[in-house]
């Protein structure tokens, strides 16, 4: 196989992505272009081939997503790479992954919108989509890097998620990040922890295709000997439609649970001086840059405040964000957009919220938060 080098590396976001969706197996993509995230498709159309995988430019984000779980139950690791519009476009055929919990990964890669918006600057519009774009009851998980070696990383912990919890996972990147050039650092390939697709060839006993008792039940493949039917509406375990209420709570909740019950597995979190803070601000994506430099001027000034970076921004981090609730009373939401996690630290937090809005365009200026700081401990 052709993989990178281990080494360290100059790059930009979008080349670490592409590299480490590669070293976490991604053996076919399917995509369309559309800015910030347009390199990752490009560099994926000639590094798959290398590696014997497979990759296809799509009409549209529409049939870019089924493809990509097309090729999923065909036995392929896959993924796809868009942004805001494209997104959008995907959230039926997400939810089609869900139900049929096929394995994939999605990149969207944030800027400015509503609509096409600034198509090349940086936004965080997405991330209530990433949690309720598509209808129905769901438990996604989706990471947020804020640097090109979180860019890389959190491919493979994509990949992980996907295969272990059996659905599309997401990566809400975004411009900034995509196009940072910084250092990357890549391992050998036995150094990094990669989850190999477990799969059914033959009947083992059971006729079930889901297994609503078992969180993990591996995967029929098509083609390979296992009969079974992979169905969008509700499901029984055998895979077949049902009308019942009774198969209809059933399913949903295998399908919410499978999350639910391992989300101190999944959530993963950094903390920067949260020991002695009164005030919390919480962040991510690349405004927690813009955050930590706050934090580190305002210490200057003798406040006390520490910060709270959700590298998985779903789950949500409740139990965390409750216990510092408990110490702090105080929190402070920095987002490129006019409110969307801010919601969710407000309601588990049961604490004092300031939100601090940043418009589509721009990486938010650390003195506008720093300012917002000293207005708490005025």
């Amino acid at each position: 196989m052709n993989l990178l080098p281990p080494g360290r590396y100059f790059a930009d976001g979008n080349f670490a992505a592409t590299e480490g969706a590669i070293l976490a197996g991604c053996r076919f993509f399917a995509g369309y272009p559309i800015t910030p995230s347009s390199e990752v498709l490009e560099r994926m159309s000639s590094r798959l081939p290398e590696v014997g995988g497979h990759f296809i430019e799509m009409e549209d984000e529409i049939g870019s997503m089924a493809a990509i779980l097309g090729a999923s139950n065909g036995g392929v690791k896959s993924m796809t790479a868009t942004s805001g519009p494209g997104f959008s476009l995907m959230q039926e055929n997400i939810g089609l992954g869900m139900i049929t919990e096929t394995p994939t990964v999605v990149l969207d890669e944030m800027r400015g919108g509503p609509s096409t918006g600034i198509p090349t600057r940086v936004g965080q519009g997405d991330v209530m989509q990433t949690r309720w774009g598509s209808h129905g009851d769901l438990a996604p998980i989706t990471y947020s890097p804020n640097s090109v070696q979180e860019a890389f990383d959190l491919q493979i912990e994509a990949f992980n998620a996907a295969e272990t919890y059996r659905q599309p996972v997401f990566v809400a990147s975004d411009q900034v990040v995509g196009h940072l050039t910084e250092m990357l650092e890549v391992k050998k390939i036995d150094e990094y922890d990669i989850v190999q697709r477990e799969t059914r060839k033959v009947r083992n006993g059971s006729d079930r295709v889901f297994d609503y008792s078992n969180d993990f039940i591996p995967m029929f493949i098509a083609g390979t000997g296992f009969r079974g039917n992979v169905d969008s509406l509700t499901h029984d375990e055998k895979g077949y439609p049902s009308n019942e209420a009774s198969v209809e709570k059933e399913m949903l909740e295998h399908l919410l649970n499978k999350v639910r019950k391992n989300e101190e597995k999944i959530v993963k979190y950094e903390e920067f001086l949260v020991e002695d803070a009164k005030l919390i601000l919480v962040s991510y994506g690349i405004t927690s840059r813009s955050a930590k430099q706050a934090v580190k001027e305002a210490r200057k000034e003798g406040l006390k405040v520490g910060m709270f970076r959700p590298i998985t921004l779903w789950p949500f981090p409740e139990k965390r964000i409750k216990e510092l609730a408990e110490r702090s009373k105080k929190f402070i939401v920095p987002e490129i957009n006019y409110g969307q996690y801010s919601h969710s630290v407000r309601e588990y937090g049961q604490s004092e919220t300031r939100e601090v809005h940043f418009p589509p365009g721009a990486v938010p200026d650390y003195k506008i938060i720093l300012k917002e700081i000293e207005r708490c401990f005025a």
